[in-house]
């Protein structure tokens, strides 16, 4: 089955739009593809890592280029439900009716973005489940259906509480924002302040993107077919349980979704190996990407999908780290002292990028750069790297 005009012509604007948003943000393509992905299938991305990594302004700025109502919220622990989701309305509660006004607030949304998810209450927790889930708001008696196609949420790391995990899980793509590596600081600096002098200006009439559009190609995922690809998706299942990746049934129904989406993007009516790079993205905890990426990459790669970006495993990092701290008693000279500050900064740079939820192993370089601090003598100024 051939995919129809209308739908090429929706997959070509969303990618000209996702073209457009690499060229603005420095080194975020990843989450730029993540995003276009998420809103094509309606399902929701979870950005983990530390503030001010631009993920609030990246999905604003999708918004705006697909035409859609957007609302955004940072929660705290004394955040209260009527903050997102709307006041109640004074009259029909004289009148013995509670409802909720939800005018300009999250259940009106197309798209969303909470920052510090983890930190929401039990009863905001219990209703974004129906949101997200169902698409249902329930404002009283009513059920009320919201148009909600993508929730973005961040937080810094994944909870430890089972319930606030089991939430985590309707999240069903990851993706860590770590702040951009010092080989890229002039790129950050120059498309930093080219975003502050555009002030989100919107997007050409040729480029741009309506709702109406967005959700046609949602409508056109069945036309994607995946019969040739599922008994190699049901053989890399088996594979990643076998190296102790356990998904949740949500899950592995979901990642046969994102497939089938990734090559609806990519303008193809069969799914196959090179349509299996989102699965990258659904880890359960940050130490499983470096598993994935290990089975996934060279199965895309081989079909010739997009490459996928490699960096040492941590179990590497950790031999490097056990490596260096056994050096500490025989370091000698200002020179030595200093290549030795510097290999840590790399390695605490690596797991910061690519394993931020590692923190055991975070602690341990933060405490071997403290011994050399002590052994160095004279003491350098090194407070910081």
């Amino acid at each position: 089955m051939r995919l129809s005009d209308d739908t090429l012509k929706s997959i070509k604007r969303l990618q000209r739009i996702a073209a457009e948003l690499k060229l603005r943000f420095a080194q975020r393509d990843t989450a730029v593809d993540l995003i276009t992905l998420a809103l094509a299938c309606r399902e929701h991305l979870l950005l983990l890592g530390p503030q001010g990594t631009g993920r609030s302004e990246l999905v604003a700025r999708f918004a705006t280029a697909v035409q859609c109502e957007a609302f955004q919220y940072i929660l705290t622990h004394l955040t209260d439900p009527t903050e997102l989701f709307g006041p109640p309305d004074i009259e029909q509660f004289r009148q013995g009716c509670y409802h909720i006004r939800t005018e300009g607030m999250l259940p009106e949304a197309r798209i969303a973005f909470l920052d510090e998810i983890f930190h929401a209450g039990s009863v905001v927790l219990n209703t974004l489940i129906a949101l997200i889930q169902d698409r249902v708001f329930h404002n009283g008696v009513e059920h009320q259906t919201v148009p909600l196609i993508s929730l973005f949420a961040a937080s810094r790391r994944l909870p430890d509480d089972p319930t606030l995990r089991a939430f985590s899980d309707r999240f069903i793509l990851r993706l860590t924002m770590a702040p951009i590596p010092d080989v890229s600081l002039g790129e950050l600096l120059d498309k930093g302040w080219a975003l502050e002098l555009d002030q989100r200006e919107p997007v050409a009439d040729d480029s741009s993107l309506s709702h109406e559009q967005l959700d046609h190609l949602y409508h056109a995922l069945p036309e994607v077919a995946v019969d040739t690809i599922s008994p190699l998706y049901q053989d890399l299942l088996r594979h990643l349980r076998a190296e102790g990746i356990v998904f949740s049934d949500r899950r592995m129904v979901k990642g046969l979704k994102l497939v089938r989406a990734a090559a609806l993007l990519g303008g193809r009516d069969q799914a196959g190996a090179c349509d299996l790079w989102p699965l990258v993205h659904i880890w359960n905890e940050p130490e499983e990407e470096a598993i994935l990426r290990e089975v996934i990459q060279p199965l895309v790669e081989e079909a010739g999908g997009p490459t996928l970006e490699v960096h040492r495993s941590l179990e590497d990092l950790r031999e490097d780290l056990e490596l260096l701290a056994s050096r500490i008693p025989d370091l000698r000279g200002d020179g030595i002292f200093t290549a030795h500050l510097a290999a840590l900064s790399q390695l605490r740079r690596e797991l910061t990028l690519h394993y931020p939820g590692a923190i055991e192993l975070l602690a341990r370089v933060e405490a071997e750069v403290g011994r050399v601090l002590e052994a160095m003598t004279p003491p350098q100024s090194f407070s910081r790297l």
